[in-house]
């Protein structure tokens, strides 16, 4: 099987070639190696390699920039997928590519299901809406994967930055009203390698799925957990004690869904996969990025 792995450079793409590695022959590939904001450029990448599998972690993840770069966003996370799908139906590759959910507006009183609608709040949001919708409409064999607050001890994101804000302050004030699920870079990689391996051996589901770690917190309660396991690994290092805010203390360019958790039924139905609590992961990453 010949693997084309898009955005190997981000802390998703990152996890995914360690998974993806033993599967077939692997071409990961950075924004050195294919810049997919060039739709012309990602055409030519898999004309050139011919995979069985495309594999797209490449995303403009920037949701407040995206508010005053939205033709960049788009073409990151709409047009280049596009291109992907389109390749892919018309070769028979399988399209692997991954979504967001802040496709959703937040405002429902309980996780979203992959037939609620999706009404993103944001040019973020918009664009990987945009790419999911010309995924689907390609009529490519395709598997997506929708998930949310991605951490790893790779990169930048909000664990390494609560860890290295936690050593740096006495106080952090995080909010407390936008509630969604930490997903660890880690288990999305190993649902994936397990998907693919299942496609390697015969039919297996196709479509859109949500795929995150089950249960919720808020920006508040993960910043509490992150520190608390820093605390463990590292006692009194005086770690940052962390105080919850409401959103409207803290404005950002980009609205954000006040509740963006995902029900993930259809996909632990589909696969007969066991999804662990959010907080199975945090110990580990922490662990990795102290060390």
């Amino acid at each position: 099987m010949r693997i084309v792995l898009f955005g190997a450079g981000g802390q998703l793409g990152h996890a995914l070639r360690l998974v993806l590695a033993p599967l077939g022959e692997l071409h990961a590939l950075d924004r050195d190696g294919c810049d997919v904001a060039d739709a012309a450029a990602v055409r030519r990448v898999l004309a050139r390699l011919r995979p069985d599998v495309i594999v797209n972690a490449a995303a403009y993840t920037a949701v407040d920039r995206a508010e005053h770069d939205e033709a960049q966003a788009f073409a990151v996370n709409a047009a280049a997928p596009a291109a992907m799908a389109a390749w892919a139906a018309g070769t028979q590759a399988l399209l692997l590519h991954y979504s967001s959910d802040y496709v959703f507006d937040g405002r429902q009183a309980s996780p979203y299901a992959e037939t609620d609608a999706a009404r993103p709040l944001s040019v973020y949001g918009r664009s990987k809406l945009a790419g999911d919708l010309a995924i689907t409409a390609s009529g490519c064999r395709h598997l997506v994967l929708r998930s949310g607050w991605i951490y790893s001890a790779h990169g930048v994101n909000f664990v390494t930055t609560i860890l290295r804000l936690g050593r740096e302050r006495d106080v952090l004030r995080v909010v407390d009203d936008q509630i969604g699920t930490p997903t660890s870079a880690r288990l999305i990689a190993a649902v994936s390698a397990e998907l693919l391996r299942r496609h390697q051996v015969g039919p297996a589901p196709l479509g859109v799925y949500h795929v995150s770690a089950g249960g919720g917190t808020s920006w508040f309660g993960f910043a509490r957990e992150i520190l608390a396991q820093a605390e463990r690994l590292v006692p009194g290092a005086g770690w940052a004690r962390v105080e919850a805010i409401a959103s409207s203390a803290y404005p950002q360019a980009a609205q954000r869904p006040a509740d963006s958790r995902l029900d993930t039924a259809r996909f632990r139905a589909a696969f007969g996969t066991d999804l662990p609590c959010w907080q199975a992961d945090v110990g580990a990453c922490v662990a990795q990025v102290l060390a």
